[in-house]
């Protein structure tokens, strides 16, 4: 965020705008380019508040983490954002007084268990876990589970939770991405 940017509409105290205006975003859309799944990440991090999970699920180079960092940035929270492979978590503290965002890479850990064991404050922050699928049932009642999808090819679209060597080579790097959010509740 540059220096004279504005305190983003989730921020303590702004009472105008809740989560459940990420129900408007519900549904599945087709993403041009990254700049584009930036911004729908910045939409995003606009309405999310303290205590939302967001679970991303797309195989090797969907997007994943450059919708996190449009996330990061309608959160209003210190940067880079990066993919926390190695350290599996990583917390990025708000700029503007509201929530951290939690970024999590969950793809090395093998249980829900090993997911609690990072012990991650999921009531005060904005946690969006990578690779997450089956693992953040134990964790939270609720959550928004977004897909990304993206074209083999050019011959349809691979929505595996992941791809590597050479089916990963082949898939089309500029195609669309196909998203898809979900809410889920216990």
């Amino acid at each position: 965020m540059s220096g004279n940017a504005e305190a983003p509409s989730n921020v303590a105290g702004d009472m105008g705008t809740t989560t459940d205006g990420l129900e408007s975003l519900a549904g599945r859309r087709e993403i041009e380019s990254p700049a584009s799944m930036e911004e729908l990440g910045e939409r995003i991090g606009r309405m999310l508040r303290p205590g939302d999970l967001v679970v991303l699920t797309g195989p090797l180079g969907a997007g994943k983490t450059t919708l996190t960092r449009g996330i990061a940035a309608g959160l209003g929270v210190r940067g880079p954002v990066q993919s926390p492979t190695f350290v599996i978590a990583r917390t990025h503290p708000s700029l503007v007084g509201g929530a951290p965002l939690v970024h999590v890479d969950a793809y090395r850990l093998g249980s829900a268990a090993e997911l609690d064991d990072l012990d991650i404050d999921f009531d005060s922050s904005v946690v969006v876990v990578e690779w997450g699928r089956g693992l953040v049932d134990a964790v939270s009642d609720s959550w928004w589970d977004i897909e990304l999808e993206r074209e083999w090819g050019g011959a349809g679209v691979d929505s595996a939770c992941g791809t590597s060597g050479r089916a990963a080579a082949e898939m089309d790097a500029d195609a669309p991405r196909i998203v898809t959010i979900t809410r889920h509740r216990a």
